[in-house]
């Protein structure tokens, strides 16, 4: 086979087969990944940690919010912060309150929410002693049902605070010993983790 030929061949069949092979694998890379695939990832990932650590901690309802632009103030445009519990994992014959928590501004549970930015939990073993801090919550526990709850805050990676992990109880009155409150707040670490990695793509 003459050079010529050879040449002929690799510039006029393999060039442009090759450059088609990259030009594809190049639009791959760009390519925006499925919103809803990838929400669904995201869901399927936050349930199964929330069923274990209802599992695990026996707790009745076991839930995450997260913070969000909700909307803007009149007249100035700025927008207003506000939280909904995106997931939700309860027990059987528990009442969900994922439906009552939906686009809350975040100045209705300032107290709460401050401490929570400022030291990662609210602990409340006994929504009923006098002695034990509420912070605001224990109308909301009331209306909820809730004998004991526990909170604790989802910053990201840059340590912005993105969201809370709720667990409630319900059934009984139960407070955690300080070993199960640093494993949830490793949890809620690990769940930070999964929702900015699901923010950024």
């Amino acid at each position: 086979m003459s050079v010529s030929i050879i040449v002929a061949f690799i510039t006029g069949v393999l060039g442009p087969i090759l450059l088609l092979f990259i030009k594809n694998k190049l639009e791959k890379k760009t390519e925006k990944p499925d919103m809803v695939l990838e929400t669904l990832k995201v869901s399927e990932l936050v349930m199964t940690k929330l069923d274990h650590i209802k599992d695990e901690f026996k707790g009745d309802r076991v839930w995450v919010a997260q913070f969000h632009n909700g909307g803007n103030f009149y007249p100035t445009g700025k927008s207003m912060a506000k939280f909904s519990i995106i997931y939700e994992s309860v027990a059987p014959s528990v009442s969900s309150i994922q439906g009552n928590f939906h686009n809350i501004p975040v100045n209705l549970f300032s107290r709460s929410i401050n401490q929570l930015l400022e030291h990662d939990k609210i602990e409340i073993s006994d929504f009923k002693d006098e002695t034990v801090a509420t912070y605001g919550l224990k109308y909301i526990a009331e209306d909820t049902g809730c004998k004991s709850g526990y909170l604790f805050a989802i910053k990201c990676i840059e340590g912005r605070f993105i969201g809370m992990l709720g667990i409630d109880y319900t059934k009984r009155k139960t407070k955690l010993n300080e070993e199960s409150v640093n494993q949830l707040l490793v949890q809620s670490t690990s769940i930070g983790g999964v929702l900015m990695n699901h923010l950024q793509q």
